[in-house]
């Protein structure tokens, strides 16, 4: 519709921006410390996915990296490689990179840091997606 190109983000490109980019005050969530202040988790989330928008944004804006769904990273799932690239992709894997914790959760599996994965043909009530514009 935009005639512009999309894809899902690297897993370096979501936690670059989940952390606040070059803005970034270190929270343990996407924009606070607080929990409740940022995400839709188990507790307050009332057993559904809620609209974006309704909580704070993180430093870049960005509303709902943390918590309300888990987000689809193109990267499949292995550890992490110590190597000095910049923005790694792994590619080959069955499992794909899910981040952000999602409304069932508890607010553990909602930190930045938080790494999850999930088969890349399944499907839950709790999983999303985020686009980056493909340049």
């Amino acid at each position: 519709l935009t005639g512009e190109n999309f894809k899902l983000p690297s897993e370096v490109q979501w936690y670059f921006a989940a952390r606040g980019g070059n803005k970034s005050k270190g929270y343990c969530y996407a924009g606070s410390d607080s929990i409740d202040e940022v995400a839709w988790v188990g507790k307050n989330a009332q057993g559904h996915i809620q609209n974006v928008g309704k909580l704070n944004p993180n430093e870049l804006g960005i509303y709902d990296m943390s918590g309300n769904v888990w987000e689809w990273c193109y990267d499949s799932y292995s550890n992490y490689s110590y190597s000095e690239e910049k923005n790694p992709v792994i590619d080959g894997g069955e499992n794909r990179v899910i981040r952000g914790g999602g409304f069932k959760n508890t607010p553990s599996y909602c930190r930045t840091t938080y790494r999850g994965s999930k088969k890349y043909d399944g499907s839950a009530e709790n999983i999303g997606f985020r686009l980056v514009l493909n340049e």
